[in-house]
């Protein structure tokens, strides 16, 4: 594992952009199956299916192909650079250390004031339309399910950044 780690971090300095959109999408795509199987094992239970119901989890492989493409078409690129630039506007404007407590402070703060809704207003968006959705039903979609996952992420994704801001 340790062998995996350091190859991925040599393709991080040599290739940073290329190797965060082809992780990106690789994380995006695991992600979405993982999502399905707990939206499958979740409804699963609630309905109680019976034996002979049709209960065995099938993956949406378009589903995992369109959410990958999100990861490799704006998730990666963006957030490449805009960790990039985040980065240097604590170091520089902030006049902040990195790795250190007030700088990791700093960057999840501002990860999830700033960046956090505008990519979370784009996934909605892609999704909607990918699914052939209408602008009216994307719009009705975001407005129902924005916040409910605006605080869901606020409460999970800060913990995780720190464990690997702080690295």
């Amino acid at each position: 594992m340790l062998r995996i780690w350091k190859w991925y971090q040599s393709c991080l300095s040599l290739h940073p952009v290329k190797t965060q959109i082809i992780s990106s999408g690789f994380l995006w795509g695991i992600g979405d199956v993982a999502a399905q199987y707990i939206t499958h094992s979740t409804a699963k239970k609630r309905l109680q299916y019976h034996k002979d119901d049709d209960n065995e989890f099938k993956v949406n492989w378009k589903r995992v192909a369109v959410t990958s493409m999100f990861g490799f078409g704006f998730v990666g690129p963006v957030g490449h650079f805009w960790y990039e630039e985040l980065d240097k506007f604590i170091k520089m404007r902030l006049l902040l250390r990195p790795k250190s407590a007030r700088f990791v402070a700093a960057k999840v703060a501002m990860d999830g004031l700033i960046f956090g809704p505008f990519d979370l207003f784009v996934f909605f968006t892609y999704m909607g339309f990918s699914a052939g959705k209408s602008t009216a039903q994307v719009k009705e979609d975001v407005k129902r399910d924005f916040l409910p996952a605006l605080i869901l992420e606020g409460g999970v994704w800060p913990i995780i950044q720190c464990l690997f801001v702080m690295d």
